[in-house]
């Protein structure tokens, strides 16, 4: 017997997708929906595989008011996870009214369904963007909100004001989780990070130098005022952060939430830096990366971590995976993914 049925956008994408997964694992009854605006199909093969059961997905443009009302209607969710929004930072910059359209009109409708449905268990994939440069390192869940540095982060910023004032005068339950670097892939090596665009984030780039996809790679910026000179991050594993995920389903459906909107931290707890996270790639995969330093770039923070002690207490949630895992997960995903493109080219 089904757990609940929740609702997952964005399902097809890196995090949504290792959810999708952890949720059917966990028993419950998952419908996916995303318009694979960068992201492939193939995943739900992929899902399928790991989890032995048929996923159902719905390919919808969650922009479209009434479609999205009447996926709500057809299925009478008790749970939504909204992952589904475009997350390109320079993309962001360079068409902010795309970035703003999509990611908050999509919000609106998805919001806006689950009340007229009657589905009041919400949660939110926002980012640690919203912080900006913290003043103060770790930066906690009640650390000031810096103005963003692209139209992608001010999306998180102000999806999380909508959702916090629907919270004050509706029945639904909001938990938004603010996670920071999610690297890594799941155990089986069927999902990982796969985007239809070139990556924007570090580890796919150095997984695709690894295997010779991409002669090398830059790092930007080795003058920061950190011991090593590169930018510091909080990486965390990508399951880690999908049960996460799971975690505050769980907390929303037995009604266990102390206030209709809540935030959390999803991290280790841990700042590295660049060249430590190259340093564990390079030691575990016993690969040498080729790579070269570059100028800063525009709008990278110098370094950023968690407190993660909110999450640790109130979801009994904590980050399990180290680095050396992170990096070697990351590394069988890329081979896995290598050999499988192979394959199909030699068909």
């Amino acid at each position: 017997m089904s757990k609940g049925k929740i609702l997952v956008t964005g399902g097809a994408g890196f995090i949504g997708s290792h959810t999708v997964v952890e949720l059917i694992t966990r028993g419950y009854e998952v419908i996916l929906a995303d318009n694979f605006s960068n992201s492939r199909k193939d995943v739900i093969d992929a899902i399928d595989t790991i989890t032995g059961k048929k996923t159902t997905c719905v390919e919808i443009d969650l922009c479209d008011a009434a479609l999205t009302e009447a996926l709500f209607i057809n299925h009478r969710f008790d749970a939504v996870i909204h992952f589904a929004a475009k997350k390109l930072v320079g993309e962001s910059v360079e068409q902010p009214l795309l970035y703003y359209r999509n990611n908050l009109q999509s919000l609106l409708n998805v919001a806006e369904s689950a009340l007229l449905s009657g589905c009041s268990n919400f949660v939110f994939s926002s980012s640690c963007t919203v912080y900006g440069q913290p003043d103060v390192l770790p930066v906690n869940e009640n650390s000031p909100l810096k103005r963003a540095e692209s139209p992608y982060g001010n999306t998180k910023k102000i999806s999380e004001d909508i959702l916090q004032d629907i919270a004050k005068v509706s029945a639904l339950k909001i938990i938004a989780l603010r996670y920071f670097n999610p690297v890594g892939a799941h155990e089986s090596a069927l999902i990982g990070e796969y985007p239809l665009n070139a990556p924007a984030n570090l580890m796919p780039v150095i997984t695709q130098v690894a295997i010779g996809k991409r002669p090398s790679f830059n790092v930007f910026g080795n003058d920061y005022n950190t011991p090593d000179g590169s930018c510091i991050r909080d990486y965390i594993h990508v399951t880690d952060v999908a049960i996460a995920h799971v975690v505050a389903i769980e907390k929303l459906l037995a009604n266990e939430s102390a206030l209709p909107f809540e935030v959390y931290n999803l991290g280790t707890g841990n700042g590295v830096s660049v060249f430590e996270l190259i340093d564990s790639f390079e030691k575990v995969n016993n690969i040498k990366l080729n790579y070269t330093l570059a100028p800063r770039r525009p709008g990278d923070v110098e370094q950023v971590w968690a407190d993660t002690s909110k999450a640790n207490k109130m979801l009994g949630w904590k980050a399990e995976r180290n680095l050396d895992q992170m990096v070697a997960s990351a590394w069988a995903w890329e081979k896995q993914l290598h050999e499988k493109e192979i394959k199909h080219v030699n068909q």
